[in-house]
């Protein structure tokens, strides 16, 4: 498994995978010395999620090789098809999974989503619009959000 670290606006993210795909993005919370060497098989990741940080990129096409149960990956890959910009409720998704009863154990499969940002798990909320739970912090699920939906500001003269 080879890994590597890199700045972004949210601090330091941390990648891991192999020629198998990305396995895991997480962000840390510690400092950790970025890369200055990227190995190939996590370059295209980085610059990928590069882009998204600078509002280039709306979708990601990488080959991802996470690990979980047949009913987590079930869950990050409805997660995964959430339209940039765009947000679905835990209820919401629940029933798109077939199952409006298994809302605990969607919101779980969210929270161990191994894929920060890659697979959109900040785009799922509360059935009320409360941004409800997130490993990265509450502070950077809204700043994804906004980040993927800003409000524009009106002209108020020509």
């Amino acid at each position: 498994m080879q890994y590597c670290y890199f700045d972004t606006p949210l601090g330091i993210a941390k990648i891991e995978g192999n020629s198998e795909g990305i396995s895991k993005i997480s962000i840390l919370e510690s400092v950790a010395e970025t890369n200055k060497a990227i190995p190939n098989n996590l370059q295209d990741c980085v610059d990928q999620l590069k882009e998204y940080f600078k509002g280039k990129r709306k979708q990601f096409n990488l080959k991802l090789n996470p690990e979980g149960t047949v009913f987590q990956k079930q869950v990050w890959q409805a997660i995964n098809s959430i339209p940039y910009g765009k947000t679905i409720s835990y209820l919401d998704l629940s029933k798109q999974l077939g199952n409006v009863k298994a809302i605990r154990a969607v919101a779980n499969a969210n929270g161990k989503n191994p894929l920060w940002i890659v697979v959109p798990c900040h785009r799922v909320i509360g059935s009320d619009g409360s941004l409800t739970g997130y490993a990265g912090g509450l502070y950077r699920k809204k700043w994804l959000l906004e980040h993927e939906n800003p409000i524009k500001q009106q002209k108020l003269f020509n």
